[in-house]
């Protein structure tokens, strides 16, 4: 788990958010040098699960260079498939801006129309130290403007040195995965003393197009990316400040199931956050800034063509928030909390164009969308067993965007013409009043065996692209849309926000330091979940594709997650343990049965791990059943079972560490079942033909080197 030595327990309000073990010490305790500072709120802080431990995060480095990925063996959790560092990960079915991102405490959004740009696709997983995840019954103090749950990542907490003395610390690693001849490069160093503190961290990352499992190229899955990250910290006792300033660059992303691919991504960010005790109780407080500067266009043989697509976007913020103990038995934590984001989204023309001149296409024009949120939270403990968290929180959500232009070529852009003339004398300021509101319990009946279960209400307003974009045209609808399924989207005014509500429990038995299992079901109904209807269907080639507007319906979502563990030896020279995790959900429309989109099938995870000496090895085997729930409306393909077989060795000694691995021993060929269409190769062939699933990586070898200086 990871908390400072000596530091402060994890509230019970995460423990029963995530139904995991609860720590008993609730007292402060003074920052320690060489140890890291808990700089989180407490609803941040990383949480133990019956299946994860920071330490595994470093193993999980060596074979990928996607952050999203380093939650695949999360129970409850899936991801949508895009480019090779901006994978959009899903919680029970429910995807990206469905859960609250968190990157240190930030909330950063997509600015792309295909959602390009992920919050997560901002640090790299060379520089993630912590990942929390809460899912289902999810507190008012860690939600807000979600109806998924939420995912926080970290990066390193800042460290100082004894007083009097200076801190200095440093590493350097390399990786590089054969099955794209992908290699990521990653440095950080450090400096302290006994009152500040001062780090860097910088990676690259970059990859060619992947080979799947018949050693056949999986076209425009290129990629090259680059972060860095200085932070700079200083404390006075117990209370902490931590400013951290962040730089991306990404030149170029293949996405294998989009039209379009990114040809640059720009993004600055400046995050600072405060933490101070009182005698009243604690006060955490942050205020961030993030500017995007991003691009899509085409950059691959597969892709061909010109057509330039820009947005410029901001998102700014604070957090407030105070904890106050009320009494032994009473914690109440109170939030103001604010996040802006200003979006524009513009196509430039091209000279000599019959199609795409001469005046600029303005998709979203001065967007905005300003969320303003107060909530108040109850933890009790009532007794030796029972515990409970209530919670409630009133959000304002506040929208508009100005007018929008076609290109403005006459009779071939008649059809946006026209729609741009509707959009623009139609009222687009919106006001969303949204309720969130939470009351769970737990009773834990002896130390091996608890239980919790509770009721949530959580409410979203829809983004700025389902709203707002408003082209009619085809070519227009099919620069929309983040599912990867090669379909056209268009916006809608009058969408109402999704509101969740959901009944969940969860049981849990046996000593979590030994023997451990978990068991989780939920029920989610979803009053105006936001889905598609369709406005028609093409033919282009051999495939037929859907024009589809968002639209509000009513959803039902169900399933169940089981996660477990057990050592199994422990010679003192050796040991062994098997962990294991499953999970199945159910996605459909209320009124008519349709299955959701990209809702994940059942699928099962087996993980034995030996540890021998300075070795630590791992054979792991990942199954998904075949997906035969699809979103007929958008045409989504099926795709058959399949087994997966890895292999992870590392070696650390000293200021050394190496790490190799082996995924997909076997080079089985297999389709992703949220994948998407194989768009890319449909296009480069000729069109010819039914458009395929996307095939997922065929065997790679692994390998990282890691030195400490």
């Amino acid at each position: 788990m990871l908390l400072r030595k000596g530091g402060r327990a994890l509230t019970a309000a995460a423990a029963l958010a995530m139904a995991a073990p609860a720590c008993a010490d609730d007292a402060r305790a003074p920052l320690k040098s060489g140890v890291q500072a808990d700089t989180r709120a407490p609803m941040e802080i990383k949480v133990r699960t019956p299946l994860r431990h920071v330490d595994l995060l470093a193993a999980k480095r060596a074979g990928t260079a996607d952050t999203a990925s380093l939650l695949a063996d999360q129970p409850g959790v899936s991801l949508y498939t895009a480019g090779g560092v901006s994978s959009l990960p899903a919680i029970h079915g429910l995807n990206d801006d469905r859960i609250k991102l968190l990157v240190n405490g930030m909330q950063i959004t997509s600015a792309c129309a295909n959602h390009m740009n992920p919050a997560l696709s901002y640090v790299a997983p060379a520089n993630v130290s912590a990942i929390g995840v809460s899912s289902g019954l999810t507190p008012v103090s860690m939600g807000g403007d979600s109806i998924a749950g939420t995912i926080s990542v970290s990066s390193p907490d800042p460290v100082f040195a004894e007083p009097g003395k200076t801190r200095t610390s440093g590493s350097v690693s390399a990786f590089y995965r054969s099955v794209n001849n992908g290699s990521s490069l990653a440095a950080k160093a450090a400096v302290a003393n006994d009152t500040v503190s001062l780090a860097y961290s910088g990676t690259q990352d970059k990859a060619e197009s992947y080979k799947d499992g018949h050693g056949k190229l999986v076209r425009d899955t290129l990629y090259k990316s680059l972060n860095q990250e200085v932070t700079v910290a200083t404390h006075r006792g117990d209370d902490l400040l931590v400013v951290r300033a962040g730089l991306q660059s990404i030149p170029y992303q293949g996405f294998v199931n989009q039209y379009m691919d990114m040809v640059g991504n720009q993004g600055k960010s400046l995050n600072a956050g405060y933490r101070a005790y009182f005698g009243w109780g604690k006060l955490d407080t942050r205020i961030y800034w993030q500017d995007t500067r991003h691009q899509m266009g085409f950059f691959t043989p597969e892709k061909t063509g010109s057509m330039p697509m820009n947005t410029h976007a901001k998102n700014v913020g604070y957090a407030l928030k105070t904890e106050v103990p009320l009494s032994q038995r009473n914690t109440l934590r109170i939030g103001n909390e604010f996040h802006g984001f200003t979006l524009d989204d513009w196509w430039p023309p091209l000279a000599g164009s019959m199609m795409m001149s001469p005046d600029t296409y303005l998709n979203i024009n001065n967007g905005q969308r300003n969320v303003y949120s107060l909530y108040g939270e109850v933890e009790s403990k009532w007794d030796a067993q029972w515990s409970s968290v209530l919670g409630v929180r009133g959000e304002q959500v506040r929208m508009d965007t100005g007018a929008v232009q076609s290109y403005g070529c006459g009779m071939m852009c008649a059809a946006d013409t026209a729609a741009a003339t509707a959009f623009n004398g139609a009222s687009r300021a919106r006001t969303d009043n949204n309720l969130n509101l939470g009351a769970v319990a737990r009773y834990e009946a002896d130390p091996s065996a608890r239980y919790t279960f509770g009721y949530t209400r959580k409410v979203r307003s829809p983004n700025l692209y389902e709203r707002y974009t408003w082209g009619q045209s085809q070519m227009a609808m099919n620069m929309t849309g983040w599912f990867g399924d090669a379909n056209g989207y268009v916006g809608n005014l009058d969408l109402k926000p999704e509101v969740a509500h959901t009944l969940s429990a969860t049981g849990e038995w046996g000593d979590p330091d030994v023997r451990r299992l978990a068991l989780t079901g939920y029920y989610t109904r979803v009053q105006n979940y936001i889905g598609v209807n369709q406005l028609g269907t093409y033919v282009s080639g051999g495939s037929t594709f859907a024009r589809l507007q968002f639209a509000n319906q009513d959803a039902r979502i169900y399933g169940v997650d089981l996660s477990g563990k057990a050592d199994l030896w422990d010679t003192g020279h050796s040991t062994g343990q098997i962990k294991a995790l499953a999970g199945w959900t159910r996605g459909v429309r209320t009124d008519t049965g349709a299955s959701l989109y990209h809702v994940m099938p059942f699928h099962a995870q087996v993980t034995l791990q030996q540890t021998v000496s300075a070795w630590a090895n791992a054979l792991e085997v990942q199954f998904a059943a075949g997906k035969h729930n699809v979103d007929t409306a958008r045409f989504e393909p099926q795709t058959p079972a399949y087994t997966l077989v890895n292999l992870r060795t590392t070696y650390e000694r000293g200021r050394v560490r190496f790490d190799f691995g082996v995924e997909n021993l076997f080079n089985k060929f297999y389709y992703l079942p949220l994948g998407g269409v194989d768009y890319a190769d449909w296009k480069a062939t000729g069109k010819t033909g039914q458009i395929a699933p996307l095939a997922g990586m065929g065997r790679s070898i692994n390998a990282g080197l890691t030195v400490k200086l």
